[in-house]
């Protein structure tokens, strides 16, 4: 989007210089885990992240955030037999926004188990309270070989296609139906694997940039303050449904991953990531943790070297 700076005052322009030379730099209500980030058709950003009924937080200039609601103020009860509780905290939101919509997957289980499911919502608006449940996505159980968490969906042409998994035997992907948002049959392909510190490996997001696909995961722990070890980690392929490989040229589904972004400064564990397209180009959206919580951090990503950069 083009915009003419004669028309903008110097409280608006400050607010752009900030959010495109900046990156970074948030204020407002930052407090966030797993952050999943979407801009609608009139330029506002969207911040959906985990919690009880999914907090939504809200900024007009990808720098000042807003806690406004939840996706289910009034609960999900639909969840309760993987959270295990009476409306519990639903995890992981991803967001991508189409010709008007807001699609959202999102996750329910409980630490270290394998009773969990990806769940699917639409809206038109983003706002809470303004989400259809379009219901059950798919699901794992104790002995399966993965774990259905952390979802992420990607479009390529008319081809959705969901990447999850937590743990266990690592990330897999399934093809799903654009009509429906929901899986077009059975098959699970594997994408990345460790086997090592646990197999602790999760969060995958999937973006498309000049010919290669690139698989962002995080390793190993979340959730521990400042004793998190969390990192993010990719792998690159010409395809998106498997073949990826680090910049060593170590298959991703035989424990490779070339280090994005780690603990560094104050910042420590930083994971849980998602990525958007916006003006400025490449957006890296993760949460990190200080000794006052966890917190949203953006920053943009230059992939010129043909691998991502955080800059």
């Amino acid at each position: 989007m083009r915009i003419s700076l004669a028309l903008l005052s110097l409280s608006a322009l400050s607010r752009i210089v900030e959010a495109v030379v900046g990156p970074g730099t948030v204020t407002g209500n930052t407090a966030v885990h797993d952050p999943t980030m979407c801009k609608d058709n009139t330029g506002k950003y969207f911040v959906f992240s985990t919690g009880v009924g999914i907090e939504i937080r809200t900024s007009p200039d990808r720098t000042a955030w807003t806690l406004v609601g939840k996706v289910w103020p009034s609960g999900a009860s639909w969840t309760d037999a993987y959270t295990g509780t009476s409306n519990g905290a639903l995890w992981a939101p991803d967001c991508t926004y189409v010709n008007g919509q807001f699609y959202l997957y999102y996750a329910a289980s409980t630490f270290g188990s394998q009773n969990s499911a990806v769940f699917f919502a639409k809206s038109t608006t983003g706002l809470p309270g303004s989400f259809v449940n379009e219901g059950l996505v798919t699901s794992t159980s104790s002995g399966a070989a993965y774990n259905a968490i952390d979802p992420n969906l990607l479009i390529v042409g008319s081809t959705w296609y969901l990447s999850l998994g937590s743990f266990w035997t690592g990330i897999k992907g399934e093809t799903l139906a654009s009509s429906t948002g929901k899986p077009t049959g059975s098959t699970v392909n594997s994408l990345a694997q460790r086997f090592v510190n646990g197999d602790a490996i999760e969060a995958s997001v999937i973006y498309q940039s000049g010919s290669f696909y690139y698989l962002f995961t995080s390793w190993d722990i979340c959730c521990q303050g400042t004793s998190s070890t969390y990192n993010i980690r990719v792998g690159r392929s010409t395809t998106f449904n498997g073949g990826y490989v680090d910049a060593s040229g170590v298959a991703l589904t035989n424990g490779g991953g070339t280090l994005v972004l780690g603990t560094h400064d104050s910042i420590v564990g930083p994971g849980g990531q998602d990525i958007m397209t916006d003006g400025d180009g490449p957006i890296l959206v993760y949460h990190y943790y200080t000794s006052a919580g966890s917190f949203l951090g953006i920053n943009r990503l230059d992939f010129s070297s043909g691998w991502p950069v955080v800059v």
